[in-house]
């Protein structure tokens, strides 16, 4: 016999030995580069011939992913998103420029069920009262209080524009004098949404009563912005007023966030 002969009597002898142990592969399924050199399809799993006859395709490997990580207001720090209800999920935060500082900004935020905290208006420029901010308030020191407190009532000296919060509208709203610097009050009150600092809420903004007794201070609005600091409120620009009123919805248990922004942080 020649060795041509003798060679391809061995090589039909090896294609055979291969076939008879499922190790065999015709060549058919292979898939192109992208899969990689030379890997092979799925093995077809029907009743034909072979050792992978009728075995499953393994079960891809299914890799579980974390659930995205809400979004905060990135102002605040873990003590005071504590304060804020969890049934709450419309904020406005009010942050100082300093501990001492009269002049501060608004930003209106609403919680997304999904991503989480989100700006939905502003930042607006704010005032606050003439000595700045303080943990503890007390009648008279002309510093407003840091905390998270309700926006359950509104009202004012002009025509409801359009709020879903209760609106009391009255000439009681008139205001007179003159503020801290000496700049006239006139229009302060036309629109007014009480603050739920040392109050009860679900009266008139001009309910006096005090829980907490009267020398903590009282009467602490979000009113219009009269051209210098407050005895302790916190002001807006006119127009300000009227979207933030348009804005506020009781369903969503609206707060108002207030502070200077190291306060804030904690």
């Amino acid at each position: 016999m020649s060795v041509r002969a003798t060679r391809a009597t061995w090589a039909a002898a090896t294609l055979a030995a291969l076939l008879l142990t499922g190790c065999g592969h015709s060549g058919e399924g292979v898939r192109d580069a992208g899969d990689g050199p030379g890997a092979l399809a799925d093995v077809n799993t029907d009743s034909g011939g072979g050792a992978h006859a009728g075995r499953a395709a393994p079960a891809p490997v299914r890799t579980r992913q974390a659930p995205a990580r809400l979004l905060e207001i990135p102002a605040l720090g873990p003590a005071t998103r504590a304060r804020v209800p969890a049934a709450s999920t419309q904020a406005l935060v009010v942050t100082g420029k300093g501990a001492d500082a009269s002049e501060s900004t608004a930003v209106l935020y609403t919680r997304d069920p999904v991503k989480g905290w989100q700006p939905a208006d502003g930042p607006w420029p704010a005032r606050n009262a003439a000595h700045g901010w303080t943990a503890e308030h007390h009648l008279g020191d002309l510093r407003s209080p840091v905390g998270v407190f309700g926006l359950t009532d509104a009202g004012g000296l002009l025509a409801d524009p359009g709020t879903r919060l209760p609106y009391d509208r009255t000439s009681a709203f008139t205001a007179s004098g003159t503020g801290v610097e000496g700049e006239p009050l006139a229009g302060s009150f036309d629109y007014v949404v009480a603050v739920n600092y040392n109050r009860r809420p679900g009266t008139t903004p001009l309910d006096w009563t005090r829980p907490l007794g009267a020398g903590r201070g009282g009467g602490i609005w979000l009113h219009v912005d009269h051209g210098g600091p407050t005895h302790g409120c916190v002001a807006l620009p006119k127009e300000r007023m009227r979207q933030l009123l348009r804005a506020l919805d009781p369903a969503r248990t609206p707060v108002v966030v207030m502070g200077d922004a190291a306060a804030l942080a904690r």
